[in-house]
């Protein structure tokens, strides 16, 4: 059983709630806005509450001073957080003292800026936990950055604005680096990294070379595998800064990008904590980074296992809140907003079955719960009426009610669509496109035939219009431009839908075919399979190949080639390592109480396999990898900037030449940025700025009588003493034992004129 990576998210921030440990036993949660939605994510505020946190409170908003608490600070490492946190400890004393948790790492500046003012004598610790990670399933996470699709394939508008597009990719490239580090981090993984290098395409976007003409004669394989050798820059040397250029143009690959970006963090990381990634139990694992150019099939084809499917035709808001009508005992329909996540049992057990088979499994748990519960007499659902006719009349069973009904709800709506979309018919033609053969293995000889009618009804959506044309299209390896020009005609296609099918080239799909033109080698071509599949669910993600090539060494290193070191370098030592810590010391070199103490983790020795998809990852891609966990033996996760669906995919695809421009991720399209580089902070602060709250406004007071004088006096000696028992809530289970260390002493601000050297006093 694969480790969740929500569960380990959980676990690490409920570790960090419980290392502070107040004399007072009760304590005050402070957060910023994203730091709160990481947290909300993974925790309920009962679950926090119950760590003996009386309040948890908004840095940006106005707080009154309560000294009587110390304060857990669970904060992003931001310029303006640090600056809120001394402003509280400056002329004032906001806590009693001051627990800084900060999300990623702290910069040396930042650090220093603390160390140095007036809130140093409060600080009573200070770590970092690299939790800035969405983990969205047990095996999946994103950098929720939909905009991240067109910072990667805009093509600039002009030769001019190459360099700004350069220099805004590569900041987005140098944030996502440090998302995938985290993630590797929490997981106490430093793997080998390998990264995804087209041959038949040249890079994309902004990092297209501006003169292809020097460049048409390389060959991109070639170049990735000579480039692993020194030899490689000890000829460019020779040859000149221009050759150089061009040839480095020639294999400046995103995905090569990001990989030594990624590397590079690790390294720091481990410098800075030696025992970083050792676990002498576990094989060292692999990090492949590709992105959605290796396989532009998976995003139109319509998938019919649950989740994907209920995504594809259903309107889920970010693939986890769905709203459906509800049946109430009484018989009257209620509006319900549902949460799809991993604390769903149903919705786990089923989401990565066949449409059918999740109709059959939902039927005979129903069946079963019935049984269990001696609800009825006689005979159970026969199918989804029944189940609906039943579920109406079991009031005293709310919870089970709701879960059963919520997916009856989604299978019998995605079944409807399924029917009135005409969609076994169009799934037809998608899996020959998608997989080259027919449902009897053969070359399919009519596949225009059937095709053009579909085009040409009315009856069928537009939208899968457009994804039947791009697969086809894929299929011809690039069709000429009249045949492409009478698909358009035949299918009625919109301009902006045209614009989608078009945009393909800007993802390494070649749309136009000229007479001499030669097939390109598909390095992931379908693969026959042993296992019984349904007749339009054929097609199998490429990602699927990626993975059973890398475990069985069969990967191509031309095509994925190791940044570093390749596991069959390396000496068996490598694999001999301790067991991690559960949060980083700030810096190596500072003091003892910065190192947190070692946990005890479960056992689970299996070697790891981490998948990262640049620009978009498909439903169906995470379906392989869970389904792939069990086959392979490995334990795998996948994530990506975003999580792609075939209409969202279709929207953003019109909208690429525009640079995102109307887009729902970006509808202003991407900031034109002409002032170069910028330091790493201002980029971090940038990205997670937040705005103070204005502080209430003030009421003028009434001049105070005789009478209202008398009041205050008589009430005021026990005001203090009635607040302080409000705020504290009724007793709560002691906390275990905190995982962390941290600063035991309580800061001594009475003795703070005495003091020459505080707790950082270094």
């Amino acid at each position: 059983m694969v480790v969740s990576l929500v569960t380990t998210v959980r676990n690490k921030f409920l570790e960090a709630i419980r290392s502070v440990q107040p004399q007072g036993r009760w304590k005050i949660l402070v957060v910023d806005l994203h730091s709160q939605k990481l947290l909300n994510s993974v925790l309920k505020r009962f679950d926090i509450l119950e760590e003996n946190v009386t309040d948890i409170q908004l840095i940006t908003n106005p707080r009154d001073p309560q000294p009587e608490f110390e304060a857990m600070y669970l904060l992003m490492p931001t310029s303006q957080n640090v600056d809120r946190v001394v402003r509280d400890f400056s002329n004032r004393q906001q806590y009693g003292a001051a627990h800084l948790f900060f999300i990623d790492g702290l910069s040396d500046e930042l650090l220093q800026r603390l160390t140095s003012s007036q809130a140093e004598p409060y600080l009573a610790a200070c770590k970092e936990l690299f939790l800035n990670i969405w983990a969205t399933e047990a095996q999946t996470f994103a950098l929720n950055e939909p905009g991240l699709f067109f910072s990667l394939y805009s093509p600039p508008r002009t030769e001019a604005a190459y360099k700004a597009a350069r220099d805004r990719l590569e900041e987005d490239l140098m944030f996502t680096s440090k998302m995938i580090a985290n993630v590797c981090i929490t997981l106490n993984e430093f793997p080998y990294i390998r990264y995804y290098m087209p041959a038949h395409h040249l890079p994309l976007g902004p990092l297209k070379p501006n003169k292809p003409a020097q460049t048409q004669g390389h060959s991109r394989g070639q170049s990735a595998a000579a480039e692993a050798a020194n030899s490689r820059w000890r000829t460019q040397l020779a040859r000149g800064a221009e050759a150089r250029a061009s040839e480095a143009a020639d294999t400046e690959f995103v995905t090569r990008l990001l990989a030594f970006y990624v590397q590079k963090n690790l390294e720091e990381h481990q410098k800075l904590n030696p025992d970083f990634g050792k676990d002498s139990a576990r094989q060292r694992g692999t990090l492949l980074i590709t992105d959605r150019s290796m396989d532009m099939l998976s995003p139109f084809i319509h998938e019919f296992t649950y989740q994907a499917m209920a995504n594809d035709l259903l309107r889920i808001e970010n693939g986890t809140k769905y709203m459906y009508k509800f049946q109430s005992a009484v018989g009257a329909y209620e509006d319900k907003t549902a949460v799809l996540s991993d604390a769903d049992t149903v919705w786990t057990e089923v989401r990565h079955m066949h449409m059918r088979e999740a109709i059959d499994k939902l039927m005979s748990d129903f069946n079963k719960f019935l049984v269990d519960n001696a609800v009825f007499k006689g005979e159970g659902a026969a199918n989804l009426n029944d189940m609906k006719e039943m579920l109406a009349n079991l009031p005293q069973y709310q919870e089970q009610r709701e879960a059963f009904s919520l997916h009856l709800s989604m299978a019998q709506d995605c079944m409807a669509i399924f029917e009135k979309d005409k969609l076994p018919l169009i799934a037809n033609v998608e899996q020959c496109c998608s997989t080259g053969l027919n449902s009897d293995g053969k070359v399919p000889k009519s596949l225009v035939e059937e095709m053009v009618p579909l085009l040409d009804s009315r009856e069928v959506a537009n939208i899968n219009k457009v994804r039947i044309v791009a697969l086809y299209i894929q299929y011809r390896d690039g069709v000429p431009d009249e045949d492409r020009r009478r698909l358009y005609q035949h299918a009625r296609l919109t301009l902006a839908e045209q614009d989608a099918v078009n945009a393909l080239v800007h993802m390494g799909v070649r749309i136009s075919r000229g007479p001499g033109d030669k097939d390109r080698k598909n390095r992931f071509k379908q693969k026959a399979s042993n296992e019984e599949e349904y007749e339009l669910s054929r097609y199998k993600p490429a990602i699927r190949t990626l993975l059973e090539d890398h475990v069985n060494d069969r990967l191509e290193t031309a095509l994925f080639p190791y940044v570093r070191d390749a596991p069959s370098s390396l000496a068996s030592t490598t694999s001999l390592r301790s067991p991690p810590p559960q949060t980083t010391s700030l810096r190596s070199q500072k003091p003892a109480w910065h190192r947190a103490r070692p946990t005890q983790q479960a056992a689970d020795n299996k070697q790891r396999v981490i998948v990262f998809v640049a620009g978009g990852m498909t439903y169906s891609e995470t379906r392989e990898v869970y389904q792939l966990s069990q086959s392979l033996n490995k334990d795998i996760f996948i994530g990506s900037t975003h999580v792609v669906t075939p209409r969202g995919f279709v929207d953003d695809l019109k909208v690429l030449d525009l640079g995102g421009a109307g887009s729902k991720a970006i509808p202003n399209g991407l900031i034109d940025r002409r002032d170069g580089q910028r330091p790493w902070q201002v980029i971090y602060d940038e990205k997670y700025y937040t705005q103070d709250a204005l502080p209430p406004p003030r009421q003028q007071a009434p001049q105070p009588t005789a009478s209202r004088l008398q009041q205050t006096f008589s009430h005021g000696s026990h005001s203090s003493s009635s607040h302080s028992q409000s705020v504290l809530h009724k007793p709560i289970q002691p906390s275990p034992t905190p995982s962390y260390s941290s600063y035991s002493g309580q800061p001594i601000v009475e003795e703070k004129k005495k003091k020459k050297r505080g707790l950082f006093g270094f």
